[in-house]
C-alpha cells in the first residue's frame, strides 16, 4: 500500500429514531381509497334522506287520507238518517228543508269517487275503524231521535242534530280543501261547502228559533 493513500471512511451510524422512522412509513391510502369511502359515506346519507322523505310523505298522505275518509262514511250514515226522518217531520219548513239536504246527499255521493280518488280513498273500502266510528255515531243519533219522536220533540231535535252534523261535514270539507292535490278536487270541495252551508244555516236557524 501506499503510506499516502486516503483510508475510507467508515461508515456513518443510522439515526437514533431510524427503528421509529420505519415504523410511521406504513402504508398509504391511495387517492382511489379515498374516493370510494367518500361516495359510501354521500350515498348512505343520500339512502337515509331517501327513506326519511318517504316516512314523511307517508305520514303526510295518511293524515289527509283519513278526513276524506271520514267525510265519504259520514255522508253516506247521514243520507240514512234523514230518508228515514223525512216521514216523521212534522214541520212543512223542515220537510222541505229535509228534501234539500237528501237531494244533495244523492247528488253528493254521486260525484265524490273522482274526489276521493285523488286522497286514494275508495267508499267502497273504507277501514274497519273509520266506518264503525260513524256508524256509533250515527247510532247515537238514531237512539236520540227516537226518545225526541216519543216526546213529542222529534222536529226540533232533528234539526239540532243536522245543524251538528252538518257543522262537522263542514270542517271536513275545509281541512280536506287545504289540502287538496288538485284545482278540480278544490273546485268539487267549494262547490261542495257553498251547497252545504245554506242548509246548515237553515236548520240552526229552524233549532235557535224552536
Amino acid at each position: 500500500m501506499y503510506p499516502n493513500q486516503p483510508q475510507p471512511l467508515p461508515p456513518t451510524p443510522p439515526p437514533a429514531d431510524y427503528l421509529n422512522q420505519i415504523a410511521a412509513q406504513g402504508p398509504q391510502q391511495s387517492s382511489w381509497g379515498k374516493k370510494v369511502k367518500l361516495i359510501a359515506i354521500i350515498g348512505g346519507a343520500l339512502i337515509l334522506l331517501v327513506i326519511a322523505l318517504s316516512i314523511t310523505l307517508s305520514a303526510i298522505s295518511n293524515a289527509n287520507r283519513e278526513p276524506a275518509q271520514k267525510l265519504s262514511a259520514r255522508l253516506a250514515a247521514t243520507q240514512s238518517i234523514t230518508d228515514d226522518a223525512q216521514r216523521k217531520l212534522k214541520s212543512s219548513q223542515l220537510r222541505s228543508l229535509n228534501s234539500d239536504l237528501r237531494l244533495f246527499f244523492t247528488n253528493t255521493s254521486r260525484d265524490i269517487a273522482t274526489p276521493l280518488a285523488s286522497f286514494n280513498v275508495t267508499a267502497a273500502a273504507l277501514p274497519d275503524r273509520i266506518t264503525a266510528s260513524e256508524t256509533a255515531i250515527a247510532d247515537g243519533i238514531g237512539t236520540r231521535l227516537e226518545n225526541a219522536r216519543l216526546n213529542a220533540v222529534f222536529d226540533r231535535t232533528y234539526a239540532r242534530e243536522m245543524d251538528f252534523q252538518l257543522s262537522t261535514m263542514i270542517a271536513l270539507l275545509q281541512q280536506l280543501y287545504n289540502a287538496a292535490p288538485s284545482e278540480a278536487t278544490k273546485t268539487f270541495l267549494d262547490t261542495t261547502f257553498k251547497n252545504i252551508q245554506p242548509i246548515q244555516q237553515q236548520f240552526a236557524a229552524y233549532n235557535e228559533v224552536s
